[in-house]
């Protein structure tokens, strides 16, 4: 997947009545010394009703006997005009916990079927910014079921995705390379790999 292959063409400022995914808001808030301030925020017209949480994480783990590996995927982005190296993710939908979400999204997106392992507490992504959060479900992939060797992925009609897969010792290095090479990279990615260089570093 080459940066050449999509773009963005223009940018214009989005109409309130025209927005269907997000929405702008101004909150007015008290501070801890009873100051009164405001806050511009941005919030998700889509997360289900009765539903705590916008979408979904998925870090999906193919059992190798050369070594641990993460699912990874490649795609193209128009906030960033750029190709991302993300985690498997997605919206939930109404009525489902994020593990059906997670297991689900996995095989639309990758044609993986998968076995959830642990579910994070719920996470915000950029808190400073908008109220969108997720869990991260923790999933591991039975490289010898006949499902996950013959993979159809059940991709929408807008969705471009390139699955690839990464050595889980290695996914700090990989972050590094695959930004040089002009890829933007996922913090859930980033975090993760940084996570892992702490462990070996602490030995915890």
């Amino acid at each position: 997947m080459s940066g050449g292959e999509a773009k963005v063409l223009s940018t214009k400022p989005l109409l309130e009545s025209e927005a269907v995914w997000t929405k702008l808001v101004l909150k007015t808030y008290q501070d801890p010394n009873g100051v009164r301030r405001t806050w511009e925020s941005a919030e998700r017209r889509t997360r289900p009703k009765g539903s705590d949480i916008d979408g979904v994480g998925i870090v999906a783990i193919l059992e190798k006997d050369t070594g641990p590996e993460v699912v990874l995927q490649k795609q193209y982005r128009p906030p960033l005009d750029k190709i991302v190296i993300e985690l498997p993710a997605g919206l939930v939908d109404e009525g489902e916990t994020a593990e059906e979400a997670a297991v689900r999204e996995l095989r639309e997106e990758t044609g993986y079927v998968s076995e959830v392992l642990e579910t994070s507490p719920v996470m915000f992504n950029d808190p400073g910014f908008c109220n969108t959060n997720l869990k991260m479900v923790h999933v591991k992939i039975d490289m010898s079921l006949p499902e996950n060797q013959n993979l159809k992925p059940e991709l929408e009609e807008n969705e471009f995705i390139e699955v690839f897969h990464v050595k889980l010792a290695d996914l700090w290095e990989e972050c590094i390379r695959l930004e040089a090479e002009g890829y933007a990279i996922d913090a859930r990615i980033a975090n993760l790999a940084e996570g892992i260089e702490i462990a070996k570093k602490f030995r915890l």
